[in-house]
C-alpha cells in the first residue's frame, strides 16, 4: 500500500483470525472477538486454541473485545462472522466507521430472509463504501501453517482490487483480483450444498465415481444459477468456483461436507450438525427460493432441502437424481 494501513477484522473464528494474521504480516491488523479469554489469548500467547488450537498466529497481530476500538481507525474493514449474523454486525459499526473505508467479506452463505449475498447487505447497511470479498479454495489451518493457498479477492473497482491486494498476500498465499463480485460472491454459498450432497455419497459409500459425476452436475447448478443472477460464466472454472468447489467436496476438513457424510451413514440432522457450523445447511433454503424464483433448474440444491429441511432419507434422494430423465449434458 502507499500509505501505512490499519485493517480490522470482525470474527475471530477459524478463518476470521487466519486472514488476520495474513494481514498481520503486511499491516498494522486489530482482531474483533467477542469473547474476553480469546481476546487475552491472543495477545499474551499469540494462539487462539477455540479455533485453531496449537497453531502460532503472527506476533504482530492484536485483539479487542470492542467493537469501537476496532473500527473507529480502519482503514479496511473484513468482515468475517456468518451469514446469519452479518447485517446485525454492520449496523453496530455503522456509527464508527469512517466514511469511504472499503467493506471486504469472508463469508460464504445467503441472508435467509433476503435471499440476499453478503456485499448486498453491505450496500444496504454502509452505504458509499466500497464492497468486496475474499474467496477461494482455503483451509484455515493449512494456509496458518504456512502451506501453499490461493484465492481471489473480488472488488467492483479495479484499483481498489490492486490496492487491497498486497494487505492480504504473501509469498505462499496468492490473491488474484476479479471484478465479477455476483460470480465470485455465489460460487461460495452454492458449493456448500453440493458439499453435503458429495458428503452424503461418501457416507453412503457410493464411490468415486458417483462423488465425481455429482460434484460435476453440481457445478453444472451453480453455473446456472450464477450466470442467471448476473455473474461471468468464465469465473465459475476459477478459484471461487471451481476451486473452491473441489476442496470442500472432497476435503477431510469440511464441515459441509463432513454434515453430509454424517447423514450419509444414518445420524439424523441434529447429530450431523451438533457443534458444527455448516452454512450449507441455511444456504439451502435460500438457494433453492431464488432458484424457484427464477425458474432455474436445481436438482441437487432441491433434494438437499428435502434431506435437511424435509426429513427426506438421504439414500431417497440420491436415489431420485439417478432416476432423473436422460438428456444432453
Amino acid at each position: 500500500m502507499s500509505r501505512a494501513t490499519n485493517v480490522a477484522v470482525l470474527g475471530a473464528g477459524s478463518w476470521g483470525t487466519t486472514v488476520a494474521s495474513l494481514a498481520a504480516r503486511n499491516v498494522d491488523t486489530l482482531v474483533w472477538s467477542r469473547r474476553s479469554d480469546t481476546v487475552e489469548q491472543i495477545n499474551r500467547e499469540h494462539l487462539n486454541d477455540m479455533y485453531l488450537k496449537g497453531l502460532t498466529l503472527n506476533s504482530r497481530l492484536r485483539a479487542t473485545a470492542s467493537l469501537e476500538e476496532a473500527v473507529h481507525n480502519c482503514d479496511v474493514l473484513v468482515v468475517g462472522v456468518p451469514s446469519h449474523g452479518f447485517r446485525e454486525m454492520l449496523r453496530a459499526v455503522a456509527p464508527q466507521l469512517r466514511p469511504w473505508v472499503p467493506v471486504v467479506s469472508l463469508a460464504k452463505g445467503l441472508e435467509q430472509s433476503s435471499r440476499q449475498r453478503m456485499t448486498q447487505i453491505i450496500h444496504q447497511e454502509l452505504p458509499g463504501h466500497p464492497a468486496g470479498l475474499l474467496a477461494g479454495p482455503n483451509i484455515a489451518r493449512e494456509v496458518l501453517q504456512g502451506m501453499a493457498a490461493a484465492a481471489v479477492l473480488a472488488m467492483p473497482d479495479r484499483e481498489i482490487a490492486r490496492a487491497l491486494r498486497p494487505v492480504f498476500s504473501s509469498s505462499l498465499f496468492r490473491v488474484y483480483t476479479n471484478l465479477d463480485v455476483i460470480g465470485c460472491e455465489l460460487g461460495g454459498p452454492l458449493k456448500n450444498v453440493i458439499a453435503i450432497a458429495a458428503g452424503i455419497c461418501d457416507g453412503l459409500e457410493l464411490g468415486r465415481n458417483a462423488r465425481a459425476a455429482l460434484v460435476t452436475r453440481g457445478l453444472a447448478e451453480i453455473m446456472r444459477m450464477g450466470v442467471a443472477m448476473g455473474g461471468r460464466s468464465e469465473t465459475f472454472a476459477g478459484l471461487a468456483g471451481l476451486g473452491d468447489l473441489v476442496l470442500t467436496c472432497t476435503g477431510v476438513l469440511s464441515r459441509n461436507r463432513h454434515v453430509g457424510q454424517a447423514l450419509g451413514a444414518g445420524r439424523t440432522i441434529e447429530e450431523a450438525t451438533a457443534g458444527v457450523v455448516a452454512e450449507g445447511v441455511r444456504t439451502t433454503l435460500a438457494a433453492c427460493a431464488l432458484a424457484e424464483a427464477a425458474g432455474i433448474e436445481m436438482p441437487i440444491a432441491r433434494q438437499m432441502r428435502a434431506v435437511l429441511h424435509e426429513g427426506k432419507p438421504p439414500r431417497a434422494a440420491l436415489d431420485e437424481l439417478m432416476l432423473r430423465s436422460l438428456r444432453r449434458e
